[in-house]
């Protein structure tokens, strides 16, 4: 959440746009460590089905954005005149 909202604060078409590349990536992060979780017992596999779900929604979510941010003619408010 943190990284979308500086990436959107920066302005940028282009810069928001990594900014949610670091967000997608992430809830990948998150992945990983939902099986650390579960391998040490600290989450039922029903959590981490749960968890692991919801990671692959949003990254899901985040990269159609991605997509569209890509083919918008939209520069960003930096970018007005």
């Amino acid at each position: 959440m943190s990284n979308i909202a500086e990436g959107f604060e920066r302005g940028g078409q282009a810069e928001f746009v990594n900014f949610l590349s670091i967000a997608k990536s992430s809830a990948g992060e998150v992945q990983s460590q939902l099986y650390a979780a579960l391998d040490q017992g600290y989450i039922t596999p029903e959590q981490f089905n749960q968890g692991y779900n919801l990671c692959d929604e949003t990254m899901r979510l985040i990269g159609g954005f991605m997509a569209y941010l890509r083919k918008s003619p939209i520069k960003g408010s930096k970018f007005k005149r």
